[in-house]
């Protein structure tokens, strides 16, 4: 603090101020000090001065020690009192030059003026290290604030990448079985499967290191999906897709919607005598709704960590925002929240 750069000016006010206030209560009057005005000002100024500058010069010693020693209370009352015994030199060298060269007063008459003048002296010390344990431990918190918000965004960069990179094996191993049966059974549907097939991975490989996309591009992403699963389970799997145009410039994670659908062919029967009907919506309070009718089954594959907690924990990461999950005896619902960027 003691070498900030607008300090003159900070000194100048103080000694201005302290001054003023001597001549509104008199001070020279009641102890009967003789002195012209400009003396008292310019004797007030340099003890101020001093007591900055003798402080500033022994900050210097004191400074490494700040950045090793753990007791940092220890080093602020040090560096308080070092500064209190050179503002006493430096203040009485300046009253006694003032008074008794310049004036050519005695002791006896220049006793009551030093005395007043080494309190000054003390309290402007004691203010100005005030001021600076302040500075010190703002400064201090701002650090570790810093230094804090920088290793969160770091552990939520990586965690979010983990969680991101559980995606792309699951849905490459999915449908590359579907395509060697279609090629295995010389199935003209083979040619147009591979083409969205590229669609939907092409989507994923583009925007997987993003947080969030435009639900738009979400939407692009997700008929090319949707023919790939009718494909997989012909018959057996019923997909509906209510979202108006006046949400596309919504944001949402990316895949979700794809991650939501997997997961509910995950957990349930799909077939043609029980086809699973899973209902895509917009509510009118900017979420996104996945729903489908329950028909669990009886053992469900190994979970490889995707899914549901994927999702929930990438809301929480990149907007803080949860996702609701709501669930009766017929039907399981998924509630994603649209974010607004804006």
């Amino acid at each position: 603090m003691f070498n900030h750069r607008y300090r003159y000016v900070f000194i100048l006010l103080l000694a201005s101020c302290t001054f003023v206030s001597t001549v509104l209560c008199e001070v020279y009057y009641y102890f009967n000090i003789s002195i012209e005005w400009y003396y008292a000002w310019g004797t007030i100024t340099a003890i101020t001065w001093g007591t900055w500058e003798a402080n500033r010069l022994l900050e210097r010693f004191f400074k490494r020690d700040f950045t090793t020693q753990r007791n940092k209370i220890k080093l602020l009352i040090a560096f308080l009192l070092a500064g209190s015994f050179i503002t006493t030199i430096v203040a009485s060298g300046i009253v006694l030059l003032v008074s008794m060269l310049l004036h050519n007063h005695s002791f006896s008459e220049t006793y009551i003026p030093l005395k007043l003048n080494l309190i000054y002296a003390w309290l402007a010390n004691l203010l100005f290290h005030l001021l600076n344990a302040i500075f010190f431990y703002f400064k201090e918190y701002k650090t570790k604030w810093m230094e804090a918000e920088e290793l969160k965004r770091m552990s939520a960069q990586a965690e979010l990448q983990l969680v991101k990179n559980q995606v792309n094996p699951h849905f490459l191993f999915n449908n590359l079985n579907v395509l060697s049966s279609l090629i295995m059974q010389n199935n003209a549907e083979a040619n147009r499967f591979i083409e969205e097939f590229s669609k939907v991975y092409r989507y994923i490989l583009h925007n997987h290191e993003k947080e969030l996309v435009e639900l738009k591009t979400e939407l692009h992403f997700i008929n090319p999906y949707i023919f790939l699963l009718e494909t997989r389970f012909a018959g057996g799997l019923k997909i509906s897709l209510d979202i108006p145009d006046d949400y596309n410039n919504y944001h949402i994670i990316p895949a979700a919607l794809q991650m939501l659908i997997e997961n509910a062919i995950k957990h349930n029967v799909v077939s043609r005598n029980k086809p699973l009907h899973i209902d895509v919506h917009v509510n009118g309070n900017n979420t996104i709704v996945v729903s489908n009718n329950l028909q669990t089954k009886q053992s469900v594959e190994s979970s490889t960590g995707i899914g549901l907690q994927n999702i929930i924990k990438r809301y929480r990461i990149v907007s803080n925002r949860d996702v609701l999950i709501e669930h009766d005896d017929t039907n399981f619902k998924v509630v994603l929240p649209l974010i607004n960027i804006n």
